[in-house]
This record gives structure tokens, C-alpha cells and sequence, in this order.
């Protein structure tokens, strides 16, 4: 179920009566990770979120650079991870175009 979707389901309680104003606020705050009891997210979210693209090691657009700094692995295992799933069937080079394209320059 899509956070959507148990949003709008939280409305309907609420609507039918069923939460109180106040229930429904700490549900919905509780589900969207805000407020006081709230967890700071998690590394892999603020590794994404950080995600940007190397302009000073780069070989091609920086991508595997990027990757390198946001996730501490160095950038020649990224690459060669993506040169092995470009000769497994051209994956390597889809996925590199791809964050080429949606990953932002530092």
C-alpha cells in the first residue's frame, strides 16, 4: 500500500468519525516521519538524497564518481560493476544513461 493510499485511508477514518482530529494528526505525522518521535532517516536515504554527480573524478559524466562519494565504496568498483552489466546484456550502459540524465552535477 502506497503512503498515498493509507493517507487517504486515514482521512476516511477520520471523516467517518471513526479518529478523533487529534488521533488522525499523530497518524498522519507518524507516517509521514515528522514531528517529535520522528527517526532521522536512514543512511541510505541521505545517501540518495546526496546524490550528485563528480565533476573531479569523472571519466565520462562523473556518474560512478558521484556514486563513489555518496556511498564510500571507491568509484573503480562502480565502474566496474557497470562495465560488467554492460557486457551482460547492456544494462550497465542503460543505468548510466540513466543517472546521467537524473543525477545532478555537484
Amino acid at each position: 500500500m502506497s503512503l498515498a493510499d493509507e493517507l487517504l485511508k486515514l482521512e476516511q477514518l477520520r471523516e467517518r468519525g471513526s479518529l478523533s482530529t487529534e488521533e488522525f494528526e499523530r497518524a498522519k505525522a507518524r507516517l509521514l516521519g515528522i514531528g517529535s518521535g520522528a527517526e532521522s532517516p536512514s543512511k541510505l536515504a541521505q545517501s540518495l538524497n546526496s546524490l550528485r554527480r563528480s565533476t573531479s573524478d569523472k571519466w565520462i559524466a562523473g556518474v560512478c564518481g558521484g556514486i563513489a562519494s555518496a556511498t564510500g565504496v571507491e568509484s573503480w568498483i562502480w565502474r566496474l560493476l557497470l562495465a560488467v552489466l554492460f557486457f551482460a546484456g547492456g544494462t550497465g550502459l542503460v543505468l548510466y544513461i540513466l543517472l546521467w540524465i537524473f543525477v545532478p552535477a555537484e
